[in-house]
């Protein structure tokens, strides 16, 4: 059976079968004059024992306002010190945390507000160009579950600790006690490209446990200091980071409300940080950010990068220059809490760079044919799909979709193409639903996109499908030049790539671009690279 894309995670370690609450109980009485949180901007920061003080004021305030167990308490806030307050209250009285994208305009927040049922809402008052206030306002008439809104920084939300006094921290205990590992703890919306998103149901033991061992594959202790630019509102902040830094007794640093690069340089330089995390973009744009060089980094080693493919020629300038030497690469989803693979620090730069990593602690995966669910030999490309502690309990109230993506056996089927060698290293080569058909020919584009990497005037690249009468499908570069005064031609990139690429994977058209579309966790929105073209 070796000889099958199937690989069951063992480990020494067994899962935790603690609440969230339980476990910060734990880290907050072994490390407690330990830094647990540092917000950069405000200077702001918190010993262990501050931090757990903090949340339980918190967590009373919430219980003295009539959230009860199973409530949906919202937080539509970019990163600060209050969104991780709030994370893990609501995990101390058995509310239900709903992640509300920082991004959302308000037809998208009436949605959120209304299918999860939400009572209370603690937002931001404005970020960039979005007046939440304003936002609330439009929707609320429609929404009438909601029957509080706390603004981060203003009156309102001080009305939430200010409630404590009214809750006992015995009361609090007995609200704890009725708790389990296995209740809905967190709804995170999937962005779709086509219709409303779907809320992931996560319990404490999907995302206490997930980010748990994604911290024990990085070795982290409590000397450990990590730096957080990615958003809270997805699993990769508030798991792989808030987690899988406290269940260690590490310490979490905020650089800013939103990604900046030279923001986070700053913060990773002043607070010694020793692990960085960020999407593959993120790290692109810390490396180009001129002087770079200036910045001391020499306190780094380790990070985690994840969200999205991450080109090989970025990870090898992030473990030179960044000394990041124990760089990790993750790989998941919401819906898996999210991590499954990951690769592990004795990794050679081989499978650090040409790899997702093997399977996670606990988990299992496979590889199968899409169409018949066939497991297939190791070496042959199909449908990764993940079983174990991690998968969610189903899409909140939508259990008809549920069911199209958890089978009978609990396997959660990701929609992601992989090949599973035969050392056990899974590599995704795209997404079911981004493969290119071109005249009968499957074309990967993450094999094409790291390919072009190698180009020396290309920065950045995607590659898409777009129609085309004659093949069906045809083969566009979306790049951004090195340089752009003296951007690559297409006559340039189709000589580079004849040498290499079979004939039917060489680009047909090229897109020259200043940025990508991207969500706000730093994904490209490749549906947007199609549908841009020839407009």
């Amino acid at each position: 059976m070796s000889g099958l894309s199937y690989a069951h995670g063992t480990g020494d370690t067994p899962l935790l079968g603690d609440t969230i609450g339980r476990n910060l109980d734990r880290a907050v009485e072994a490390f407690g004059e330990r830094e647990a949180l540092v917000d950069v901007v405000s200077g702001r920061r918190w010993t262990y024992a501050e931090f757990g003080a903090a949340v339980d004021e918190l967590a009373r305030g919430l219980m003295a306002s009539g959230v009860d167990k199973g409530d949906r308490v919202g937080i539509w806030a970019v990163n600060c010190p209050e969104w991780v307050f709030v994370q893990y209250a609501t995990a101390r009285i058995g509310a239900v945390m709903v992640n509300i994208n920082p991004a959302y305009r308000a037809h998208e927040l009436e949605y959120v507000l209304k299918q999860a049922g939400i009572s209370v809402l603690v937002a931001s008052l404005a970020h960039r160009t979005s007046d939440y206030r304003a936002l609330v306002g439009q929707v609320r008439a429609n929404c009438p579950a909601l029957r509080s809104v706390h603004y981060i920084g203003d009156p309102s939300w001080d009305e939430l600790p200010a409630a404590s006094a009214a809750v006992t921290v015995e009361q609090l205990a007995v609200r704890e006690a009725q708790l389990s590992c296995d209740d809905p703890i967190n709804i995170q919306y999937t962005s779709g490209t086509t219709g409303f998103p779907k809320g992931a149901t996560l319990s404490h033991h999907n995302i206490l446990n997930n980010g748990y061992f994604v911290g024990e594959m990085v070795a982290y202790t409590e000397q450990d200091r990590v730096c957080l630019p990615v958003p809270f509102y997805h699993c990769f902040g508030m798991v792989m980071g808030n987690l899988g830094i406290t269940s260690h007794g590490a310490c979490i640093v905020i650089p800013a409300p939103a990604f900046e690069p030279a923001a986070v340089l700053a913060a990773v330089q002043q607070e010694r940080c020793t692990s960085l995390y960020g999407v593959p973009t993120m790290f692109i744009a810390e490396l180009g950010l001129p002087g770079f060089a200036s910045y001391d980094l020499s306190s780094l080693r380790t990070g985690i990068m994840a969200g999205s493919p991450c080109p090989v020629e970025v990870m090898k300038r992030v473990v030179a220059e960044m000394h990041m030497d124990e760089v990790s690469i993750c790989y998941g989803m919401t819906e898996t809490s999210p991590v499954s693979t990951q690769t592990r620090r004795e990794d050679d730069l081989e499978r650090r760079t040409g790899t997702v990593g093997r399977v996670m602690p606990h988990i299992e995966v496979k590889v199968v044919d899409p169409v018949t669910g066939v497991t297939l030999p190791r070496g042959e490309a199909g449908e990764l799909r993940t079983r174990g502690y991690s998968v969610m309990l189903g899409y909140w109230e939508q259990p008809e979709r549920t069911a199209e993506v958890i089978d009978a056996g609990r396997w959660m089927h990701t929609g992601d193409l992989a090949v599973m060698r035969e050392d056990g290293y899974v590599q995704i080569v795209g997404r079911i639903k981004d493969m290119i058909i071109r005249g009968g020919e499957n074309v990967y584009p993450r094999e094409i996109e790291e390919f072009l990497y190698g180009h020396p005037k290309i920065e950045d690249v995607q590659v898409v499908g777009v129609p085309d009468e004659r093949y069906g499908e045809e083969i566009l570069a979306c790049v951004i030049p090195r340089d752009p005064a003296d951007p690559p031609t297409l006559d340039e990139l189709t000589a580079y790539c004849r040498e290499q690429l079979a004939h039917y994977k060489v680009p047909r058209g090229l897109r020259i671009m200043e940025a990508f579309p991207m969500t706000v966790s730093g994904k490209v929105r490749k549906v947007e690279l199609r549908e841009g073209y020839g407009a």
